[in-house]
């Protein structure tokens, strides 16, 4: 892959260009005041835009098919108040800016979600060593230079569906076979963010995506997202070592900081003493959900939940795959996080909360875990959707 610092000139000169023909017009912005002209430029010789879906009823998404990423979503609050509750930057400069502000905000994650532990995992005979970007880790299929920075050819259908599609080669980033992969996004008139994944391999290989929202549903940026109440349908959890890797011990929640069985505040437990809060100084944990069971994941239930008080927006998950990572933004406000520009300014940590659908971290060195492997013939196919409501 061309390294992306190399098409920083062009994104810039494209951005001048378009600053300079700007006679006197303003530019049309989105409901989440983003300039799509921002967006539009060329990375690794591949056109990059925005894609705005909206439905009726006062719900937009705004994706750009670098990353696949979502960069704004914008949903009614208790007052009808359209309000963004994600994260991100509101110019393509900073999301392609991997060394400067590396970030997986609103990614689709490929082609493994999450870690795997020293970078290595055996396929049949064969040992696959991958890049090594977390510690001595591989993180989400090699970070700067997996699926969530690289460019998706994109079709839109109509005003609510965008089809991104990937294809990656055989050794890429170490990952054997050639895969073809797709991302969907579609808004639906219920207020709901869809996403379906599906992919496709020419030689035995493992696949598990995901999208990476950064959520935040009090519409304020500026402070911890302390007092929003997670609700997770799990009775069990994969503990962690303090490099985030599954030990293969899987512990019940009662008792515990991770019981979230009953809808409470994320603040009340987010500083707890307990070993596997202070190893990650908050929640990077993947949920055994109970809406997986007999090899099947039920997508028709609500695996987990999050809620503002302050806005009243309401976001209920569901997904077919085994596992959730909860993550609770313990790298926001840290380092140089801080000098970000992000759209909202700078974030302070714990602002937000990903809900990541998954098979469970470092599955393919556990074969007791369901596995992630799709072979030749099969399809790979993954469901998440987030649905938004106030109450």
């Amino acid at each position: 892959m061309k390294n992306l610092k190399k098409n920083f000139a062009v994104i810039a000169a494209a951005t001048a260009l378009f600053s300079a023909c700007a006679s006197g017009e303003q530019n049309a912005l989105t409901v989440s005041g983003l300039d799509p002209v921002k967006f539009d430029t060329i990375i690794n010789e591949k056109p990059v835009k925005l894609f705005t879906l909206k439905n009726q009823n006062g719900m937009e998404v705004c994706i750009t098919n670098y990353g696949g990423r979502v960069v704004s979503l914008v949903v009614p609050d208790k007052d009808g108040k359209p309000t963004d509750v994600v994260l991100g930057y509101d110019n393509i400069q900073e999301y392609a800016d991997t060394l400067n502000s590396p970030s997986d905000y609103g990614s689709s994650v490929g082609r493994y979600a999450n870690r795997i532990k020293n970078s290595q995992f055996k396929l049949g005979d064969e040992t696959y060593q991958l890049k090594v970007n977390d510690n001595e880790n591989c993180l989400h299929g090699g970070g700067t230079t997996g699926w969530m920075n690289q460019v998706y050819t994109a079709e839109q259908i109509g005003d609510s569906i965008l089809k991104l599609t990937i294809v990656a080669e055989d050794g890429e980033n170490g990952f054997p076979g050639n895969v073809t992969a797709t991302t969907i996004y579609k808004v639906c008139a219920n207020n709901t963010l869809d996403i379906t994944w599906e992919a496709e391999t020419d030689k035995p290989t493992i696949i598990n995506q995901t999208n990476h929202n950064y959520y935040n549903l009090s519409g304020d940026f500026t402070k911890p997202g302390y007092d929003m109440l997670l609700y997770v349908n799990a009775d069990k959890f994969t503990a962690s070592d303090a490099k985030y890797i599954p030990t293969g011990e899987i512990r019940d929640v009662e008792g515990t900081p991770f019981d979230f069985r009953t809808p409470h505040a994320i603040g009340d437990s987010i500083k707890s003493e307990y070993d596997q809060i202070k190893n990650a100084t908050g929640y990077d944990h993947n949920f055994c959900l109970n809406t997986y069971s007999d090899g099947k994941g039920d997508d028709t239930q609500v695996c987990a939940s999050l809620y503002s008080p302050k806005t009243g927006i309401f976001m209920e998950m569901f997904t077919n795959e085994p596992g959730v990572q909860v993550y609770s933004g313990n790298f926001q406000g840290v380092g140089n996080e801080v000098n970000i520009a992000h759209k909202h300014g700078p974030y302070p940590k714990h602002v937000s909360v990903c809900l990541e659908s998954q098979k469970y971290p470092d599955s393919p060195n556990h074969p007791e875990w369901v596995q992630p492997t799709l072979n030749p013939g099969e399809k790979y196919y993954s469901h998440a959707a987030y649905k938004f409501s106030v109450k």
